[in-house]
């Protein structure tokens, strides 16, 4: 039978579940203002599904580049993932008669669903393979989960109410709880891609939870010069970033009481942002629930300004940094990144020689450029 429990103050109803393969189902019901029959959670998955067995190590695993230092993680399982479907084929749709093939979503309805996504990258214990020198090889361990974001396949997060914007965060930040528990995992990781030219092959609005068996390369290097930053000033490399930012003024676009949101000093893409918390916490856990209420009004903000920036919807990937779970913690500091490879309306930022090859970013605007565009369509 489903588990049900209150998540926190914001009144979320959480209801687990299996689905035929014995995957994990999670529901995150709205019960303010949207208290309904619906949200009680007792349908039941029926597809004539196999259990679900791990993919064999010939074809999953986590190797570590031997010159980059770098963990990459061969997925060979996941060739034959679904693929923009028609809308009555969306896995990721409410079942019910206009389904011409039953979805991963048993009920008729929902507000909020995350379950095991059924092509994962990573999944089970942590297992070693290979300890060599120059070979290095590990189970591609930890744990992928997808989150809907809604039942309604024609909208977008940006407009969504603000109660299921926080409850979105508060399904986020139980999902961090809970993945960071998981043996072996280093980081818990969401993100929403958004958008074909992305490379979404659903358009049914949802994000990704990853819990990562290793530190991805960019964390690795936040902790990396975070360590430089303390022995050399003393203080925290993010926490000093926030306040030059907030000092400078000069690319800061959003400002609430817990929240400011400001484009990198270095920005990377023709169309970046990220949003910091003022108060330095190192994952959604740590939140309090005013901040986390804050949180939704900001980010959903930032993200309608988004859809202003060009006139446009944007596509974009928004990524929800967290500090590492375990070692190099104390060096990692929760924030929301977003941007997107398009630079004009209609013309897209490819990552030629420079960026894909060598790793040296050109962004063909500036910062500043960016944040007078992101103040400039507040007013819209």
């Amino acid at each position: 039978m489903p588990n049900e429990q209150e998540v926190n103050v914001h009144m979320v109803r959480k209801t687990t579940s299996r689905l035929a393969d014995g995957r994990e189902l999670i529901y995150f019901d709205d019960t303010e203002p949207y208290v309904s029959a619906a949200a009680v959670r007792e349908a039941v998955d029926v597809r004539p599904l196999s259990p679900r067995e791990p993919a064999p190590r010939s074809a999953a695993s986590t190797r570590r580049d031997p010159v980059s230092g770098e963990w990459v993680t061969i997925a060979a399982h996941r060739m034959d993932r679904t693929f923009l479907p028609p809308a009555d084929e969306s896995p990721l749709a409410p079942t019910g008669p206009g389904q011409k093939v039953p979805g991963e979503i048993p009920d008729t309805s929902y507000n909020v669903v995350v379950f095991e996504n059924r092509f994962p990258s990573l999944e089970g214990p942590p297992t070693t393979y290979r300890d060599e020198p120059l070979r290095q090889e590990r189970s591609a361990s930890g744990r992928c989960e997808v989150i809907c974001f809604t039942d309604n396949p024609a909208t977008s997060f940006a407009e969504l109410p603000l109660s299921r914007v926080r409850t979105i965060v508060e399904a986020l930040t139980d999902r961090t709880r809970e993945l960071s528990a998981l043996d072996g995992v280093r980081q818990v990781f969401p993100f929403e891609n958004r958008g074909e030219e992305i490379g979404v092959t659903l358009h049914h609005p949802h994000g990704q939870i990853y819990a990562y068996p290793f530190l991805p390369a960019r964390t690795q290097a936040l902790v990396e010069q975070s360590i430089q930053h303390k022995q050399q000033t003393g203080r925290k490399l993010l926490d000093d970033v926030v306040a030059v930012e907030c000092a400078e003024g000069t690319r800061v676009v959003l400002e609430t009481e817990h929240f400011v949101g400001f484009v990198p000093f270095a920005a990377k893409w023709p169309v970046h942002v990220q949003l910091h918390p003022r108060r330095d916490v190192a994952d959604l856990t740590e939140l309090r629930d005013e901040e986390r209420a804050d949180l939704a009004v900001a980010y959903r903000e930032l993200l309608r300004r988004l859809d202003r920036f060009f006139d446009r919807p944007l596509p974009y990937i928004a990524n929800w940094q967290q500090a590492p779970v375990g070692e190099g913690r104390d060096h990692g500091r929760l924030y929301i990144e977003l941007f997107s490879l398009l630079r004009s309306p209609t013309k897209l930022k490819y990552l030629a020689g420079s960026e894909s090859a060598a790793g040296a970013w050109i962004n063909d605007t500036t910062p500043e450029a960016i944040a007078d565009r992101l103040r400039e369509v507040a007013t819209q």
